[in-house]
């Protein structure tokens, strides 16, 4: 960059809380140069979220907002904590609040950022609400970003999709650290979880009605009528997870799902997992999915995993929700051994695919770089390719 002073950068989230997208902003942060760009986040949370500490450590700042319609809330910390060159929001139908309010303030670059296909409430009203707000995403931002073209779709409408201001951007995945399984870490772990005997299919991800741990629960009722030794491993945690709790004790299958809440060492779990079972109900993505086939292991995904979350290596085979959990019991335990150990393969799936940090890196300084005019339309296409 030809700027002494570093480009500013304001992330619009609901909290940097361990999920998909948190995570992938994370990915990118750690690895970016923060003498050339900083990164700082609007949080809606009142509370400390996962990655706060970190960010503030890294030199970033989280600005806490309690009200998220309000665009005099947004407009007054960008011109507090200002100025930025980029204001990037990641809140769904409310990036129209963020981008309005940057708009306002005087911000030149408003990115709006899809990373899911739908939402569960599906009233009049929230219809309205959301044809409003798409047509405040599409007049108020100067770029629109999508972690697959169903989730930009959902988004921004699909004549967005063939304008120029419209990018696809991969989800960004440190894949390099799921590669090798951390043997002794392994080793432990099922020893302390008690699974050293059993056959553990793995599902990662909030207590969330998207996330369909029902059917999980239902799937695992209907594999136990045939194999005994297997135990589900449900790692997160959420506001379900309780009544998924008292579902498990009232089908008395306990022993064989074990609850194991928000973890860090997701590549030691990963690599504890025989198969990987995601029947999500709707998904931007799924970077944990890229995760378990970064690890190497097959992934058993419902028909609202975009096509983009594989990596076209063998490891993802998808069912459709309505075939129920007695079917999807039978494919769980047919494909049950059938792990990747060709780390080369893998490695090639996601260079392939454009998920690696330093291409997600690239493609983003380039975006920011080339809308802020530091570069020009040629050095902006050999930065996104």
């Amino acid at each position: 960059m030809n700027k002494t002073k570093p480009l500013k950068v304001l992330h619009v989230v609901g909290a940097m809380n361990r999920a998909g997208t948190e995570t992938m902003l994370m990915n990118i942060y750690r690895n970016i140069n923060r003498n050339k760009i900083q990164f700082d986040y609007i949080s809606y949370s009142q509370n400390e979220a996962h990655y706060d500490q970190e960010i503030e450590r890294l030199g970033g700042r989280i600005i806490r907002l309690a009200k998220t319609y309000s665009v005099k809330e947004i407009y007054t910390a960008i011109k507090k904590y200002g100025p930025y060159d980029v204001v990037h929001a990641h809140t769904l139908f409310n990036c129209g609040i963020a981008n309005l309010a940057a708009q306002l303030a005087g911000v030149k670059i408003r990115i709006s950022h899809a990373h899911t296909t739908l939402d569960t409430n599906q009233s009049f009203v929230r219809t309205i609400y959301k044809g409003i707000m798409r047509k405040l995403i599409n007049i108020t931002s100067t770029k629109l970003l999508a972690c697959s073209n169903g989730a930009g779709r959902y988004l921004f409408g699909e004549k967005e999709l063939v304008k120029t201001r419209y990018s696809y951007y991969p989800n960004v995945i440190d894949y390099t650290k799921f590669l090798e399984p951390p043997l002794k870490e392994v080793k432990k772990f099922k020893e302390e979880a008690d699974l050293k005997n059993s056959f553990v299919i793995g599902h990662i991800g909030r207590f969330m009605d998207a996330k369909n741990h029902l059917f999980l629960i239902e799937i695992m009722k209907n594999i136990l009528k045939k194999q005994k030794n297997i135990t589900l491993l449900l790692v997160g945690d959420g506001e379900l997870r309780a009544s998924i709790e008292e579902e498990v004790k009232k089908f008395g299958i306990e022993e064989n799902i074990k609850f194991v809440g928000v973890r860090e060492d997701i590549p030691t779990l990963l690599h504890s997992m025989d198969l990987f079972v995601f029947p999500s109900l709707y998904e931007g993505l799924g970077l944990v999915l890229l995760e378990a086939q970064a690890s190497g292991i097959p992934c058993i995904v419902s028909e609202a995993i975009q096509p983009e979350a594989d990596l076209n290596i063998g490891l993802v085979k998808q069912l459709l929700l309505s075939e129920g959990p007695e079917t999807w019991a039978k494919t769980i335990l047919m494909n049950s051994r059938n792990k990747e150990g060709n780390i080369n393969r893998i490695i090639n799936g996601f260079e392939t695919e454009g998920y690696s940090v330093s291409n997600g890196i690239s493609n983003l300084l380039a975006i920011y770089q080339y809308s802020t005019g530091e570069l020009n339309e040629e050095e902006y296409i050999s930065g996104i390719l």
